[in-house]
C-alpha cells in the first residue's frame, strides 16, 4: 500500500508540531542542567519511581534521611524514558522538589503501543503479572492467552486470578472449571477471590508478600475493586459494569505503584485495551505457548507455518493431543491479528 500524500500545509502542521514538542523537551532538559549545576542540592539518594506526572516523577527515598519520603523530580537529560518501578538515584533541591541524575538497570519491564503505534514501556522491575479475570463477565480464553503470551514474552510469571467468585453459579461453574483447568494443567497458579465475601483474600495477601505485582484484566472483572480491599483508604475509581452489555468503563489511564499495608508492592496499570501483540514475532507467539515449546524446531520444513505442512511438529503434538485444540484455536487467531496489523 503506498503512503498517503501529504499536502503541503500538513506537512508544515506535522514539522511545527514537531519542532514544538522538541523544544519542550530541550527546555525541561536545560532546566535540570540549570539547577544540577546549582549549589542548591543535596546528596545522592536511591529512590523508586512511584508514578509519572507529566514533565516529571514522584519518587519515594529508599535511603536516609529520606526514606519513604515523596518527592517531584525533573529529569537530567538522557535518562531515556523513565516509568513506574523504575529504581533510580536523586538529589533533593533544598528548597523543594529535586532531579533524577541516574538510573539502576532494570530486570524487566512491561511495554504497550501508543496511539502512535510505537512501543513504550509501561511499569519496570516486575515480580509477577496477575491476569484478573471474573465469574462475570466470563473471561474467554483466547483473552487470557493473549495476556499469558505477552508475559511469557517479557519474561515476567503470570498467574491467573479468578474474581468475583460470589458470582458463581449453576450456569457459569462448568464453563469456568473447563476454562481454568486447561491453565492449571499447564502449570499456572490460579488464585480465586471475591471482595463481597472475602473468599480467598488471606491466599492473595500471602502470594503478594514480597514481590511487586501488576494487575491487569478486561475493565469490568472488578480489577479496581480488589486494589480498594488491598489498599484501604486509596479509592480507586471503580468503573461501573455495563447491563446492557456487560462490559466494564475502563478507568485506568495511567501506572502508579502502591505499597499494600499487609506487604508486597502494587503496580496498577492499564486493561486489555492498552495492550498490544502486533509488534511480537512469529517466533515470540510460539515461544508465549508454553507446550509449544518442546515442539519448535522439529518440523520437517524450516519455514513451517504450522497449519497444514506435512511433517509439523505442532500439528503432531496437536494430534497426539499434547496440545489441546482450544490452545492451537487461540495460537491462529492472535496470529491472524499480528498479520492484520503488520
Amino acid at each position: 500500500m503506498s503512503k498517503r500524500k501529504l499536502t503541503k500545509h500538513q506537512a508544515w502542521r506535522i514539522e511545527k508540531i514537531h519542532k514544538e514538542r522538541s523544544e519542550r523537551v530541550t527546555k525541561r532538559a536545560d532546566k535540570a542542567e540549570e539547577v544540577l549545576q546549582s549549589s542548591d542540592l543535596g546528596p545522592e539518594v536511591e529512590g523508586l519511581i512511584l508514578s509519572h506526572f507529566g514533565t516529571q516523577v514522584e519518587v519515594e527515598g529508599i535511603t536516609p534521611p529520606y526514606e519513604g519520603a515523596l518527592t517531584k523530580c525533573n529529569l537530567r537529560a538522557n535518562l531515556g524514558q523513565l516509568v513506574t518501578g523504575d529504581r533510580v538515584v536523586w538529589r533533593p533541591q533544598k528548597t523543594e522538589g529535586g532531579v533524577v541524575v541516574a538510573t539502576f538497570d532494570r530486570s524487566n519491564s512491561l511495554s504497550r503501543p501508543d496511539i502512535h503505534g510505537r512501543l513504550k514501556p509501561v511499569a519496570a522491575n516486575i515480580d509477577h503479572i496477575i491476569i484478573v479475570v471474573a465469574a462475570e463477565p466470563l473471561a474467554h480464553a483466547n483473552l487470557i492467552d493473549r495476556y499469558l503470551v505477552a508475559a511469557e514474552t517479557v519474561g515476567i510469571p503470570p498467574v491467573i486470578l479468578l474474581n468475583k467468585t460470589d458470582l458463581i453459579n449453576e450456569k457459569n461453574e462448568s464453563s469456568l472449571n473447563d476454562l481454568l483447568s486447561t491453565y492449571e494443567e499447564l502449570g499456572y497458579q490460579i488464585i480465586k477471590t471475591s471482595t463481597q465475601n472475602q473468599n480467598g483474600m488471606d491466599n492473595l495477601y500471602s502470594f503478594l508478600k514480597q514481590k511487586t505485582s501488576v494487575f491487569v484484566g478486561q475493565s469490568g472483572v472488578g480489577k479496581s475493586s480488589l486494589i480498594n480491599e488491598l489498599l484501604p483508604g486509596v479509592n480507586i475509581t471503580v468503573g461501573e459494569l455495563s447491563t446492557k452489555r456487560r462490559k466494564g468503563t475502563h478507568t485506568t489511564t495511567t501506572a502508579r505503584l502502591f505499597h499494600i499495608p499487609k506487604g508486597g508492592d502494587l503496580i496498577d496499570s492499564p486493561g486489555i485495551r492498552e495492550f498490544g501483540l502486533w509488534h511480537i514475532t512469529e517466533e515470540q507467539l510460539l515461544n508465549g505457548f508454553i507446550e509449544f515449546r518442546e515442539h519448535l524446531g522439529y518440523c520437517r520444513f524450516r519455514d513451517c507455518s504450522h497449519e497444514k505442512e506435512p511433517g509439523c511438529a505442532i500439528l503432531d503434538a496437536l494430534a497426539h493431543k499434547k496440545i489441546s485444540k482450544k490452545r492451537f484455536s487461540s495460537y491462529l487467531r492472535i496470529k491472524q491479528s499480528i498479520l492484520e496489523n503488520i
